[in-house]
């Protein structure tokens, strides 16, 4: 990767401070192409570093990808461990490159289940990565939108129950601040490729009031072109929060 600074030309009053992308299609670009799931898979990793030098480039300052959900682990076994070896590939490989470009690595999800060395990888991308300031790129792994939230509630409920907490003052903050997004703020933009509308158990409290376009290609399709309309149509958009237009 090298990512070379340059303005957000075109989008200087409709940039996304937070783009959250869901990477779809993958595997039905493999089959259009008479190859086995890997295959997509892999391909779907070269645009994950074309997405990412793009968004540095453009001036982004959070970029969140979905690239394991916790349903993931029903796909079949060879395919599941295909996509962790994938992952180790990655993140041995990419780490100096964000490092040297500024860009910090963070994991959410659930590391309960992953491989150990694959947790040790994670720990040492984000200890290496955590002062880098220019993007964060946020990776959604064994994740749930649900199992996030339930997992808030229990926090919550614990703190209540040790007398730290009132149950009748718990306000919408405090929810946020016990998801595995506390300090992150939520997405102004989501993405989501292969022409599939729905948000799949993705970020489902963060995405209350976020603006949704749905491209498409499949994800390893997914070009630069395709990535500038989406935050063209996020840039042509008035975002109310509720409010009534007029």
């Amino acid at each position: 990767m090298n990512v070379r600074p340059a303005p957000a030309a075109g989008f200087e009053s409709g940039l996304p401070v937070h783009i959250a992308i869901i990477m779809d299609g993958n595997r039905r670009w493999a089959r259009a192409h008479g190859k086995p799931a890997i295959y997509g898979h892999r391909r779907g990793a070269e645009t994950v570093r074309r997405t990412v030098e793009a968004c540095a480039r453009l001036g982004v300052r959070y970029l969140t990808l979905y690239a394991f959900s916790s349903e993931n682990w029903r796909r079949p076994r060879q395919e599941v461990g295909e996509l962790m070896n994938l992952l180790r590939y990655y993140l041995r490989r990419e780490i100096d490159s964000l490092d040297r470009n500024g860009i910090r690595v963070r994991v959410i999800g659930e590391r309960t289940g992953l491989a150990e060395d694959i947790v040790e990888l994670i720990a040492h991308a984000e200890r290496r990565t955590a002062g880098n300031r220019r993007m964060d790129l946020v990776v959604a792994l064994n994740y749930g939108g649900r199992r996030e939230i339930l997992l808030a509630v229990r926090r919550l409920a614990a703190r209540a129950a040790r007398g730290e907490l009132c149950p009748e003052t718990i306000e919408e903050r405090d929810v946020a601040a016990a998801l595995f997004t506390a300090d992150i703020p939520d997405p102004d933009l989501l993405i989501r490729t292969s022409g599939e509308q729905r948000i799949s158990n993705f970020l489902l409290w963060q995405l209350a009031y976020t603006e949704l376009v749905f491209v498409p290609v499949t994800w390893p399709e997914f070009e630069e072109c395709h990535l500038f309309e989406a935050i063209a149509e996020f840039g042509r958009r008035e975002r109310r929060y509720g409010a009534s237009a007029g």
